[in-house]
């Protein structure tokens, strides 16, 4: 995006919409709201296009590829998560992958604390204990509890799209609500895989707890 483009982006939040294509037409980002706090700008700079120009805007996939790179840099993992210290971070996608090329373009040549990205494609729920962010496509969902059991005590965060999601055990949940992309974090998730988010993050979201007979395991 051209400078004097990003510049108007950043400088006139409370005229901003970011619009990106799906199947049933146009999603708006709330984007007023994450340059607010000063999540996911770089995504969004490379994202946005100004009205009139929505033949361009990012499919929504390319902006959920975007806003799971940009999860990480407001996330701690423990040390102990990686299996060395030259050890890439790995971002996996389990059962049948929504995103095509989005997720593999969007972290091509990134880095996440030094780290290079590595992008992976999962069958079996054991293999993303592996992961730092593993993508629960919406074809698992009736593997959610041998999926959240596979994962238990493991330093994962678990990210998905379909209802239920975060309630059920999920980390974070992609939901759409009045044709935007938004989040929710289920916190209960987060602490059972010691995982630190930031309060910036925290505070764009919608936070849930564990549904009640998920606190009961």
């Amino acid at each position: 995006m051209p400078e004097t483009t990003l510049k108007y982006w950043t400088t006139t939040p409370q005229k901003i919409k970011c619009p990106v294509r799906n199947r049933g037409g146009l999603i708006a980002l709330p984007v007023r709201r994450l340059l607010a706090c000063g999540v996911i700008l770089a995504a969004l700079g490379s994202l946005c296009v100004p009205a009139g120009r929505t033949q361009d805007a990012p499919t929504e996939y390319q902006v959920k590829a975007a806003f799971l790179f940009n999860f990480a840099k407001f996330v701690d993992w423990p040390e102990s998560s990686f299996a060395t210290p030259q050890s890439p971070f790995s971002l996996c996608v389990l059962g049948v992958d929504p995103f095509g090329r989005a997720l593999d373009d969007a972290l091509a040549g990134k880095a996440i604390a030094n780290r290079p990205v590595l992008v992976s494609r999962l069958k079996e729920p054991a293999s993303a204990r592996q992961c730092q962010i593993a993508f629960i496509s919406s074809s698992e969902k009736v593997r959610w509890p041998a999926i959240f059991g596979a994962l238990r005590g493991a330093n994962v965060l678990l990210v998905g799209e379909a209802d239920g999601f975060a309630a059920s055990g999920g980390t974070i949940q992609f939901t759409l609500e009045e044709n935007r992309v938004r989040f929710s974090i289920n916190t209960d998730a987060a602490e059972r895989a010691h995982l630190q988010i930031s309060s910036k993050l925290l505070a764009l979201a919608k936070i849930v707890r564990d549904a009640p007979n998920r606190r009961r395991d």
